[in-house]
């Protein structure tokens, strides 16, 4: 039986790196809603649970609560930041707010070099982002760490196998948190640490071959990493029965169609079916300048191809998509969970009743890098896998404004420059995702001793693990000049180009 973490979220937005760390640390983790209830969490069967920061002040009515069997149910509970302070009210402690807030790096000295800081240093750089904090703990707690201005940065029970941290372990900022998080795992919660990619694969292969029975299983390929992975899973679980739809909807990359048509046709041979509905889709997005509304505009157009589509193909019963677990995470609140959204998701939320389709989403349990070396174990080309992430409405999030086949075309090209010069730069693999945005704002120049007034082009470059969160790259200079100096020359209509410097958070990715 798999080991699962369960961790209970309570907004923060470090949730997710959270689970980044459990899982780098070979545990299969999942993220819930903190208000499932004991016998809620009892069915996912964890053998290990993390209460998760947030936003709120445990001292404010009304504020994020947990059923206090969960605290009673002898799970090891591990407690960060608001997770400690809840810790500590639900079991008799004090919480109080703090005399000055406690934002950024601090030194902890550990008490006791035991248990969850087992083998680590007395002196232990931390990352701390809180208001509140512990007053006195709960009867059966010992301190087990402090510093100047926070006497209580971690706390524990080592009987009922609950601890608690101010601080941040999850961050890179806390450099020896990742061993706080594996000592919690494995000394105290005594897991193996055995989730791997090869039993993800036989886990969902046979899943898949459960679920479909002898039906056929449609993929909606869009050539991006997840989709395409998709493919490859289903392949390999039910070989000729999956027949993979690439809808061409106008909104891709240079040469996109013609790159995803050679490899899966050559380097990884599926049963494909290449659609243009480029016209369809442009024409949807006649007018529509919210981001939000491009989404829902793209979404339905998908689900109108595809269904026309689909309905050549006999005996289908199932569709397949490339799902993620940032996906489900960042659209939760659309279904009533802790987080705000940050954005909804074309492929989250459920299929329109009418398609006639059971939806599989074997990806859903999985962060973008996971993905990616799901595509390793399963042969897919280097060519495919190396590249950039791609959003699901494509150039159209892009172009901010209105989408046309100008603007788009004019978007294209700059794009295509930006991904030549990173590509032969020593960079490439460092980098996360690297393109250009279409601004909706034209500037004054001057070409040829002539006035111009052209279109502006943002370049964005980032670094990142798995997208959840990302830092703007320093680009060296003479790279920023190279693509600034080739799209002003080589892009009719663009006298401008900006660096985007923003990480995320506070700010996306895509500006859209």
């Amino acid at each position: 039986m798999r080991e699962i973490a369960a961790i209970l979220d309570f907004g923060s937005q470090y949730t997710q790196l959270i689970a980044r760390r459990v899982r780098e640390a070979g545990v299969y983790c999942e993220i819930v809603d903190h208000t499932l209830t004991a016998s809620d969490i009892e069915k996912i069967k964890p053998r290990a649970i993390i209460l998760s920061g947030g936003p709120s002040s445990v001292l404010d009515a009304g504020s994020p609560d947990i059923d206090p069997a969960v605290l009673a149910s002898g799970l090891p509970i591990l407690g960060i930041c608001y997770g400690i302070q809840l810790i500590t009210k639900k079991l008799g402690g004090a919480v109080i707010r703090g005399t000055r807030g406690e934002y950024g790096p601090a030194t902890i000295d550990v008490l006791d070099p035991q248990t969850i800081f087992h083998g680590l240093d007395r002196s232990l750089d931390v990352w701390m982002s809180h208001g509140d904090q512990v007053e006195s703990v709960p009867s059966g707690f010992s301190v087990l760490a402090s510093t100047d201005s926070c006497p209580v940065a971690a706390i524990g029970d080592d009987d009922r196998r609950i601890y608690g941290v101010q601080f941040h372990p999850e961050v890179v900022h806390t450099p020896f948190g990742t061993e706080i998080l594996r000592n919690f795992l494995f000394r105290i919660a005594g897991l193996s640490g055995d989730w791997t990619m090869s039993r993800f694969i036989e886990e969902s292969v046979e899943k898949i071959r459960r679920q479909t029975d002898r039906s056929t299983v449609i993929c909606a390929l869009s050539g991006g990493i997840d989709s395409s992975v998709v493919a490859a899973l289903i392949d390999r679980a039910i070989g000729h029965r999956m027949k993979a739809i690439f809808v061409d909807n106008g909104l891709l990359r240079k040469r996109e169609v013609e790159e995803i048509r050679s490899i899966f046709t050559e380097d990884y041979p599926l049963d494909i079916t290449v659609i243009d509905a480029r016209r369809e889709f442009l024409d949807a997005l006649k007018g529509v300048t919210d981001p939000e509304e491009k989404r829902k505009v793209i979404g339905k157009v998908f689900i109108d191809v595809f269904r026309r589509e689909a309905e050549k193909v006999s005996d289908a019963h199932f569709l397949a998509q490339g799902t993620l677990y940032p996906d489900v995470i960042e659209s939760r609140s659309v279904r009533g969970g802790p987080s705000a959204t940050i954005k909804s998701h074309h492929n989250v939320g459920g299929l329109p009743k009418e398609l006639g389709f059971e939806l599989i989403e074997p990806l859903k349990e999985l962060f973008k890098d996971e993905v990616r070396r799901l595509g390793r174990e399963l042969g897919l080309p280097p060519r495919l896998l190396e590249r950039m992430p791609f959003p699901g409405p494509g150039l159209a999030v892009r172009v901010i404004g209105e989408v046309t086949e100008d603007n788009l075309g004019v978007l294209r090209k700059a794009d295509a420059i930006v991904k030549e010069e990173i590509r032969k730069s020593e960079h490439y693999r460092d980098i996360w995702q690297a393109f250009a945005v279409l601004l909706p704002v034209r500037t004054v120049g001057v070409m040829g001793d002539e006035r111009t007034y052209a279109n502006v082009i943002a370049l964005r470059i980032v670094a990142s693990q798995d997208g959840m969160t990302a830092d703007w790259v320093k680009v060296p200079y003479d790279i920023l000049g190279r693509i600034s100096a080739r799209i002003i020359n080589e892009v009719r209509g663009v006298n401008r180009v900006v660096y985007d410097i923003s990480s995320k958070p506070p700010s996306t990715i895509e500006w859209e």
